[in-house]
């Protein structure tokens, strides 16, 4: 594949609502029962800080993050199975296929690894009834893979969907650093594990790339406000500038004693600078001054207030699967 090809997205299923403007018609809604007040608003369907809404002095906060987005079916047969089709929406080689629905939150669910601008992303599909490739498979864009369903955690056939997120892979040690600190919850899915695959704003980048084609993800991300930074030490296991090498910054390709990290509230990586500064473990460096307590605006990797803003023990945790097995 080329190297710069364009970023050439197709929609996964026949919804092709995102476009024409109708959220209800594109989103699958949520169930939610806040203050005893019960909704079933289509926005938790959406990427983002889109669920869970607690009261704060500051209002009410949604606090829960949605990785990727909930695409409603269009077909159903006469007893309300859905049979939407699931496609590719990219070129690309199929690495994981999760064919048991109790090992994910997901239930079955697929990841295809796709090539552009030097670096790999990850498509994720997931709540699947049935699954028409394997791993190794190499697919086309708009190829058939699965059928929409309803496995996996808390839903039913009339809230069937597809949960489908598009991602950045933090680290390949993922397993080893996984066992060290969720030893009791096994890892069934290896490095295609959530946890270990963040997920950009897909919604907007389908959106984005209708305007302009030839957008690139490096570009796309450049938008994105850094609501927070953290510094690193040097390590040589430190692959992020390795896999995404467009997040170097010019000028940053020396290393000195450290790095620093700069994300997106999402948790998305999005800038890599050498640092002078002397860290002996990840170190948060900046946050975005908020009224409200990071653990709910940051998928609590931060928390505290202004000042003392501080990475969380999750959010250490995190950090270190940058640099492990530092």
């Amino acid at each position: 594949m080329g190297e710069n090809q364009a970023v050439d997205l197709g929609l996964p299923t026949d919804n092709d609502s995102l476009f024409s403007g109708g959220g209800a018609a594109f989103y699958q809604y949520i169930e939610r029962n806040y203050n005893g007040v019960k909704s079933t608003p289509w926005e938790g369907g959406q990427y983002g800080f889109v669920r869970d809404p607690t009261d704060t002095a500051g209002g009410v906060v949604y606090t829960r993050f949605h990785e990727g987005i909930d695409i409603r079916p269009l077909h159903r047969d006469g007893r309300g199975e859905p049979l939407d089709e699931v496609r590719a929406i990219a070129d690309g080689k199929v690495v994981h296929t999760n064919l048991v629905p109790g090992y994910s939150n997901y239930g079955k669910y697929i990841v295809i690894e796709h090539h552009w601008d030097s670096s790999n992303y990850y498509s994720l599909y997931g709540h699947l009834s049935s699954i028409a490739v394997r791993s190794g498979d190499t697919v086309k864009r708009g190829q058939p893979i699965a059928v929409m369903g309803y496995t996996g955690t808390g839903l039913n056939r009339e809230r069937a969907h597809l949960h489908l997120e598009l991602n950045l892979m933090l680290s390949h040690q993922f397993e080893a650093w996984y066992n060290t600190f969720f030893r009791n919850d096994p890892n069934h899915n290896g490095i295609y594990n959530g946890m270990n695959l963040i997920g950009l704003d897909i919604a907007r980048l389908y959106l984005a790339l209708h305007k302009n084609p030839s957008l690139t993800i490096p570009q796309f991300l450049s938008r994105e406000e850094i609501f927070y930074e953290v510094t690193v030490p040097k390590s040589r296991h430190f692959e992020l500038p390795k896999l995404y090498p467009w997040m170097l910054t010019a000028g940053n390709r020396s290393e000195k004693s450290s790095w620093e990290v700069s994300f997106a509230q999402s948790g998305v990586p999005l800038r890599i600078e050498s640092s002078d500064k002397n860290v002996t473990q990840p170190e948060l460096s900046y946050a975005r001054k908020s009224s409200v307590d990071y653990s709910h605006t940051t998928r609590d990797v931060i928390s505290g207030h202004g000042a003392n803003a501080h990475l969380t023990d999750y959010g250490r945790q995190l950090m270190r699967l940058l640099i492990w097995p530092d």
